[in-house]
Formats: C-alpha cells, sequence, structure tokens
C-alpha cells in the first residue's frame, strides 16, 4: 500500500482500493485532492482555520453499495447536523470518479477532526474509507473495512 494508508489487512479487494486512490476529491468547487498527492490549497485552508489536520468523510453509499438518492441525502444530512454540532470548520466536497463508472459523492471535509475521531465517524456511516491529512497537507486513504 502506499504512504499514509493503513497497512493493516483490508476486507476490501483491490479494484475497490485503487477506484477511492484514483478518485477526484472537488473541495468547495475550488481545487481538487488526490491521495497520495500534497496540496497546498489544502495547507493554506488548514492554516487559514489554525487547524494541523482535516478529514474528507462522505455518507453516501454506504459499504460502497449504491443508494437511492433520497436515502444517500437523509444519511448526509445528518452527518452534517453532526459536523454542524462539532464547530469544526468545513467545506462541501464531491467524490468524483475519472471513469465517470460511479457516481459523484457529496461529502464534507472538516477540518481539526483528528484521525481516530475522523475513522469513528466513516465507520458510523458505514464508509468502507475516508481520506485523512495531517499537517503535511497530503491526503492518505484510510480503509476502514
Amino acid at each position: 500500500m502506499k504512504a499514509g494508508s493503513r497497512t493493516i489487512p483490508s476486507e476490501l479487494d483491490q479494484t475497490t482500493i485503487e477506484a477511492y486512490r484514483s478518485a477526484r476529491y472537488r473541495i468547495d468547487g475550488r481545487f481538487d485532492l488526490i491521495v497520495d498527492r500534497s496540496s497546498t490549497e489544502l495547507g493554506a485552508w488548514h492554516a487559514a482555520h489554525g487547524r494541523s489536520c482535516s478529514a474528507l468523510i462522505t455518507a453516501y453509499n454506504p459499504g460502497g453499495c449504491i443508494c437511492s438518492n433520497l436515502d444517500n441525502q437523509v444519511a448526509n444530512r445528518r452527518l452534517a447536523d453532526i459536523i454542524g454540532k462539532t464547530g469544526l470548520p468545513f467545506l462541501f466536497t464531491v467524490g468524483l470518479d475519472p471513469e465517470g463508472q460511479w457516481p459523484p459523492e457529496p461529502g464534507f471535509l472538516i477540518a481539526g477532526l483528528e484521525r481516530d475521531s475522523a475513522e469513528e465517524l466513516g465507520r458510523r456511516f458505514g464508509q468502507n474509507a475516508i481520506v485523512w491529512s495531517g499537517a503535511d497537507a497530503v491526503p492518505c486513504l484510510l480503509l476502514l473495512r
């Protein structure tokens, strides 16, 4: 596995993991995050909010199973409510498949969400993986299953 990713075994198949790695994570329509590539925009956003980490999480399509638009919207609204209660700064995101085989997935980039809390939140919403960045502003894929 590449730098920053969990080295523990995963029940996810390699094709799924590579799909997450190749995705483009569009942040508030302003810039894209790519797994394992440093982002000056992300580093600047961390600094602007006095934070040294962030997490990108969605509630869409838990377990990698396509859900109805309504179910996805309801789940993402629940996630938004939880994020709102933390008081942490956040931006809206969209996960994009460069091959166009998987539908766009709205989500959130949350500044200051520590790794353990981010993993817990991703698991709470049934996600296979999340993207987390530390002070180096290099997004890494964290496998949750």
